[in-house]
């Protein structure tokens, strides 16, 4: 412990193992530390009776729900977009070769009362129920556009600069109805609330790019992939990268109190009566409680279930995103399901959970609408957790700290999280220019 590190990573949750993990490859001396004895932290996964512990005390769960280690229930269930940011860093460091990912079956989106295939490209979009006749053609030409788009290419413009003009101004050329708005900005976007639409465009169409490109990745039903045995094996990965390039790992280390100097500027971390001394410490916000401010609340269902969701086309695996116009909310509600053939839970069983941003304080009534989507569920667990984002001036104190996990059920908030941290702690650019014909080998598609 009487060593200097060049950063001290504090808590082994999914941002701060990537973090730990790209610093080492890049060569610094990174020492990683968890007050817990398990890898994770908040993002960690519980077999059966853990989740059970977790959330009902000593009792034992039931012996029809099959055998508990089979059980792999992530705490934060996200899927990655197959060309995402995730994807790419899994690429970049090379950390693909300790995990098998599987495609997820589907991507829904619900509306009116209904849930829906989500149509990406212009021949879905004649074909999906989600629309009638005329606004499928109209539809079906802003997917060309947006197809067709390349930032180099003024040709492909069509005389906008995306820069300049709103998503709202780019849709309204095309004459389309709110509810394709809402599907097209919250299921294909993945942009939470309608804040985007007064933004400029660009971000917008990249997302729906991102999309499409990931979903042709696979040739799959959905955009997205997971991890075999669920999200738990991330952390242990970029763990085990970090050592392989000489980070230090040290679990169930009590306290783990940041050390300051007279000037406000982290200088170690003290464990046990020893202080390890460091440039930089990078932590989740549970570690530094007075230099971070509640932002917001998530309310989530986890439920165990012996069936696909309804109208999901028997999916094994799906996420089914509910934009908030259609639930009269400010924000999204989320659906996401995993099951046996993830190797997250017994044969026949099914984890899903429902997850939005919290307006209320009674999970039961928030989500309910959600959970009336799952028709009957084994078990049902309700919880809600504080979000919370740094309010210290890293360039000051030398504090790097993430930002909450939000309640999408996909990653791309997360690795914008990361890829911001890793800029502001190291003062370069993450290269993420990988070979992604490289990625369907590399993520065992």
């Amino acid at each position: 412990m009487d060593e200097e590190y060049d950063v001290i990573v504090l808590g082994t949750g999914l941002k701060e193992c990537i973090l730990s993990g790209l610093l080492s490859v890049n060569g610094f001396k990174v020492l990683h530390m968890d007050r817990n004895e398990y890898y994770g932290g908040e993002s960690s996964s519980l077999s059966l009776k853990q989740l059970w512990h977790r959330f009902r005390g000593n009792d034992q769960p039931p012996e029809s729900l099959g055998s508990s280690r089979e059980y792999n229930v992530d705490m934060i269930p996200k899927f990655m977009m197959a060309n995402g940011g995730l994807v790419r860093v899994l690429i970049h460091t090379d950390v693909t070769k300790y995990l098998n990912f599987k495609a997820v079956d589907g991507s829904f989106v619900y509306n009116k009362g209904k849930i829906y295939k989500v149509p990406a490209t212009d021949v879905e979009a004649l074909k999906s129920p989600l629309m009638g006749l005329f606004e499928k053609r109209r539809a079906r030409k802003f997917f060309i556009y947006v197809q067709d788009y390349e930032e180099n290419d003024p040709k492909s413009h069509e005389g906008m600069d995306l820069n300049k003009v709103t998503a709202r101004d780019l849709i309204s050329k095309y004459g389309l109805e709110d509810d394709t708005i809402d599907f097209i900005g919250h299921s294909l976007a993945l942009h939470s609330d309608d804040s985007y639409l007064d933004e400029p465009a660009m971000e917008f169409v990249k997302r729906m790019k991102l999309y499409a490109e990931s979903l042709a990745r696979f040739q799959g039903g959905s955009p997205y992939i997971y991890p075999m045995y669920g999200l738990g094996e991330l952390p242990q990965a970029f763990a085990r990268l970090s050592a392989v390039y000489g980070g230090t790992y040290m679990l169930n280390k009590p306290e783990c109190k940041v050390e300051f100097d007279e000037n406000g500027k982290a200088f170690g971390v003290t464990s046990e009566g020893e202080t390890a001394k460091c440039k930089k410490v990078v932590c989740d916000p549970s570690y530094l409680p007075d230099k971070v401010q509640k932002v917001g609340k998530v309310a989530r269902a986890i439920c165990i279930m012996s069936h696909s969701i309804p109208d999901t086309n028997d999916s094994h695996s799906v996420q089914v995103i509910l934009p908030q116009k259609q639930l009269g909310r400010k924000s999204d509600m989320y659906l996401f399901c995993c099951s046996y053939s993830h190797n997250v839970a017994p044969k026949g069983k099914y984890i899903a959970f429902v997850t939005t941003e919290a307006e209320t304080d009674q999970p039961e009534v928030e989500l309910k609408r959600g959970v009336d989507l799952l028709g009957p569920v084994d078990e049902i667990f309700y919880e809600t957790y504080d979000r919370f984002e740094p309010k210290n001036d890293h360039e000051v104190d030398h504090c790097f700290i993430s930002t909450s996990y939000d309640a999408t059920t996909h990653f791309e908030s997360t690795v914008k999280n990361v890829i911001a941290m890793y800029s502001q702690i190291t003062g370069e650019e993450l290269d993420l220019t990988v070979d992604l014909s490289a990625a369907s080998a590399a993520t065992g598609e």
